[in-house]
């Protein structure tokens, strides 16, 4: 079975084609900054986007009618369920009138759909950035009306989880674990029964390569005094954390700054590790400390040191284990798979929402 994969990211757009659980193709495809600059919305871009997708299948000697069936990632719509949803009319005008944000992720159910709907080909998008399977309880935020955001990095965690479980012979459905996407951005969450029932969000917790995550609300308010909200935003997306501290983002540098000895990259990076085990600690609590594993991925999990760090202060909940990297790609492939196979069964977003 051919699957295209679909994954739009700010600056570029990530495609590839599996057969089954092969990767054949995949190309993340850079857009630049000049060209960018030339489209006033997000949805402006859907036109050239969708072009890269075509020319990428043409460059490898596909079309619509050697493809089984397109996946794309989410985007950012209303609270929905963690799994797939068909990409239909509906799930198009939700993204594209009545997105929770703007980002280009939003695009990526579009281009499905218009490369799909002539050939009715099956189309599907697979845990979305806006899955939402908290608790009441847990949605409290302490102020009436501003419910807590579940914002994690689904895709990914998810994927790892299932893939932990594969490796020991546990049932995913039937095992608790806490997952740490350890990237730019940086979320924790648990996962029970299959489902994310409770999350540490990139903005409520540990800082990150550019992220200050979890301020205390004085300095938020202080800086926002100070600074201004448009300079407490940009701490939050951009300038916080390692930027902040140590003047890059990239987490390579830090860690051989700390291999040299230097005093500052070295508390900075053990914060970080400190900060992503309270964290995971907070997380342990919501089911009474009973947690099958902690699991560590993306792109910041190939560091051994911190890791071991992060290792040492959490591994009396559980073992943990780590899965440097990550695998949206193919966490995509695999889940528009399992409804092909019908393992699993893709919702209609209109059985969630109606707008009219």
């Amino acid at each position: 079975m051919k699957i295209l994969v679909i994954n739009p990211g700010s600056t570029s757009t990530k495609v590839a084609i599996y057969e089954d659980e092969r990767e054949l193709f995949v190309e993340n495809i850079p857009i630049k900054l000049e060209e960018l600059k030339k489209y006033k919305t997000i949805y402006d871009q859907l036109d050239m986007r969708y072009w890269q997708v075509v020319t990428f299948l043409e460059k490898h000697g596909f079309s619509e009618s050697n493809i089984d069936v397109i996946v794309s990632r989410g985007g950012m719509l209303p609270p929905v369920h963690s799994g797939a949803y068909v990409i239909d009319d509906k799930l198009v005008e939700t993204l594209r009138y009545h997105p929770s944000s703007l980002h280009a992720s939003n695009l990526g159910a579009l281009i499905a759909h218009k490369i799909a709907k002539p050939g009715n080909i099956p189309a599907y998008i697979y845990d979305s950035v806006a899955v939402d399977e908290l608790s009441e309880i847990a949605h409290l935020s302490g102020i009436k009306g501003r419910n807590r955001k579940s914002y994690s990095h689904v895709l990914n965690t998810r994927a790892v989880a299932r893939r932990y479980c594969m490796e020991k012979n546990l049932d995913y459905t039937e095992s608790t674990l806490i997952v740490v996407h350890l990237g730019g951005g940086i979320s924790v969450n648990i996962q029970k029964g299959g489902k994310v029932i409770d999350v540490v969000t990139a903005e409520e917790g540990p800082f990150s390569p550019e992220r200050a995550g979890g301020l205390q609300v004085l300095i938020c308010i202080d800086i926002c005094n100070e600074e201004g909200i448009e300079k407490l935003q940009k701490y939050e997306s951009g300038a916080g954390g390692f930027v902040s501290y140590l003047g890059t983002n990239d987490a390579r540098k830090v860690e051989s700054l700390v291999v040299k000895g230097d005093p500052e990259a070295k508390i900075v990076y053990q914060a970080l590790a400190y900060q992503v085990a309270k964290a995971i600690g907070a997380l342990a609590t919501v089911e009474k400390g009973k947690i099958d594993a902690i699991l560590l991925t993306g792109g910041i999990a190939y560091s051994k040191i911190l890791t071991d760090w992060i290792k040492e202060y959490v591994q009396y909940i559980a073992p943990v284990s780590t899965y440097p990297g990550e695998f949206e790609m193919q966490a995509l492939a695999l889940g528009a798979l399992r409804v092909m196979r019908k393992e699993e069964v893709a919702r209609q977003i209109e059985e969630d929402f109606d707008f009219e």
